[in-house]
């Protein structure tokens, strides 16, 4: 599988950016597709996540409220809508599959990761 993301840039405190993710390769079945970041000097922490068969959505509290993850089936395509956003999203973002994962918060659950792409929010 390969995940190619895009989207990220430079945005004010307060503002919005999408990003968006498109798998391409195997296909499964049941999978989630969804995001993880990491800050200079942080562990990767989970951002939300999308269940591709049923659409179940799982979002940190962190982020719960600001930002909403959809997903296009006919594009294999998610993404990460940021609203109302704060100098601490500041990360790369890192599109994650996960095959079968029942666990959206544990990032050794998810088998394929994209290249990740840089998101900057400014005071």
């Amino acid at each position: 599988v390969q995940l190619q993301a895009s989207g990220g840039g430079l945005v004010q405190a307060g503002g919005s950016l999408r990003l968006s993710c498109t798998a391409s390769g195997r296909t499964f079945s049941n999978y989630l597709m969804g995001w993880f970041r990491q800050a200079p000097g942080n562990e990767r922490e989970f951002v939300a996540a999308i269940r591709w068969s049923g659409g179940n959505t799982y979002y940190a509290d962190s982020v719960k409220g600001r930002f909403t993850i959809f997903r296009d089936n006919a594009k294999n395509t998610v993404y990460l809508q940021m609203d109302s956003m704060k100098p601490e999203d500041t990360a790369v973002y890192y599109c994650v599959v996960g095959v079968g994962t029942t666990t959206p918060v544990d990032p050794r659950r998810y088998e394929y990761w994209g290249q990740g792409t840089q998101v900057t929010v400014s005071s």
